[in-house]
């Protein structure tokens, strides 16, 4: 069984980022919760832990013109589709975090969404913290390209300090288009 689950759908920039998680039952992650719920040095030592000890994990990701090409909830599902197919073995079945199952026939496992999955099955826990260690440390990166927008602080998500970037700087490549801050500063 997998664990399946994404970071980044709320974010002005930057790509959404799955991860799907086989756990070995014989090697035990203690500590597994919700991504949001961890410290970031906690998460850091789990993503760490996890990609030790876990049977298989991979990590998928919708870039921003796909975001802006076909929604982020369509991105998001696209995102951990791409995840689950670049598992290094098949799953038999997949408990996904929320309430759409992936749509791709090329995926022959069973599946179930769960709301709030990410903090009720100890995959799909692993998953959130494997895809939110990823993308953060992808934004902090970015920080280094983009200075003047803060990523490394807010990691792209609608803060005061990064609306008021965009006002004062405009849009930059990373920037998600079809999100309405975005749009308004892009079209004023």
């Amino acid at each position: 069984m997998a664990g399946v689950d994404e970071v980044g759908r709320g974010p002005l920039a930057g790509a959404v980022i799955a991860a799907a998680v086989i756990l070995d039952p014989n090697r035990w992650i203690n500590g597994l919760a919700d991504s949001k719920v961890l410290t970031e040095k906690k998460r850091v030592e789990l993503d760490v832990e996890i990609r030790q000890n876990a049977y298989a994990w991979s990590i998928g990701r919708a870039e921003v013109h796909e975001i802006d090409e076909i929604n982020i909830l369509q991105a998001s599902l696209l995102a951990m589709q791409r995840a689950v197919e670049s598992l290094p073995v098949a799953p038999e079945h997949l408990k996904i975090d929320g309430n759409k199952c992936l749509n791709d026939t090329k995926i022959n496992c069973t599946m179930e969404a769960i709301v709030k999955g990410d903090s009720k099955v100890a995959a799909i826990s692993a998953a959130s913290i494997i895809a939110k260690v990823a993308r953060d440390n992808e934004m902090v990166e970015l920080d280094i390209q983009y200075p003047e927008y803060g990523f490394a602080v807010h990691k792209g998500y609608p803060t005061k300090m990064h609306r008021e970037a965009l006002i004062k700087h405009g849009a930059t490549s990373i920037h998600r288009t079809s999100f309405k801050p975005v749009r308004l500063v892009i079209e004023s």
